[in-house]
C-alpha cells in the first residue's frame, strides 16, 4: 500500500533504496509518466518495482525502461504490458540539459529514484547519477555509521545521560 508523506499532497509508492548506494546522484528532477488506466489502478494497489528502471533518449524524448508495474487483476481487455516502455514528461529545456550531459561523456546515468503520486499525477523523481566503485561504497556506509553513531551520542547528551562506553 502506498504510505502518505507530509502535508505537500505527495504519496510514497516505491523508492528505489538500492540506487542510492550504488551511485552518487548529482541532480534530481521531477517528471510525469504517460500511463494507461489500469496501470494507475495498480500503481494505487502499490504494484510496482524501480529495482532495474532506467531511463534512456529515444527519438529526442526521455523514456522509462525496465520499471515494472504489475496487471491489475480486475481488467479486461484493457490489460497493459508490466514491463512496457513509457515516456517521462519533462519540459524540452529540461529534455536538452539532461541529454547534454549525458552526451558529454563521464560515465552518467539516469535512474528513477522514487515514484509517488503529487495532488493526484503520477511523478517519479529521476536523477543524474555517476557510478560508485566499490571502496567508494564502503567509506559512505562507513561515514553515515559514524554520523548515526554522532547523532545517537547527541541524542544521549541532550537527554542528560552519558554517552555509551566504547569497547576497548
Amino acid at each position: 500500500m502506498a504510505k502518505r508523506e507530509g502535508g505537500d499532497g505527495r504519496t510514497l509508492i516505491a523508492s528505489n533504496k538500492k540506487a542510492r548506494h550504488e551511485y552518487t546522484v548529482l541532480k534530481t528532477y521531477e517528471a510525469g509518466l504517460v500511463l494507461a488506466g489500469t496501470e494507475v489502478k495498480s500503481l494505487r494497489a502499490g504494484h510496482v518495482s524501480l529495482n532495474e528502471a532506467f531511463a534512456q533518449e529515444l527519438d529526442g524524448e526521455i523514456m522509462l525502461h525496465g520499471l515494472h508495474i504489475a496487471d491489475w487483476g480486475f481488467g479486461d481487455w484493457t490489460r497493459h504490458s508490466p514491463r512496457r516502455t513509457r515516456k517521462l514528461l519533462l519540459n524540452r529545456v529540461e529534455i536538452n540539459r539532461i541529454l547534454t550531459k549525458l552526451r558529454d561523456g563521464g560515465g552518467l546515468t539516469l535512474v528513477p529514484l522514487s515514484l509517488y503520486f503529487a495532488n493526484g499525477w503520477a511523478k517519479v523523481e529521476l536523477a543524474l547519477v555517476k557510478g560508485r566503485r566499490a571502496y567508494d561504497k564502503r567509506q559512505a556506509l562507513a561515514e553515515r555509521d559514524a554520523n548515526r553513531e554522532i547523532a545517537r551520542n547527541l541524542g544521549r547528551h541532550l537527554k542528560g545521560r552519558q554517552p555509551a562506553r566504547r569497547p576497548r
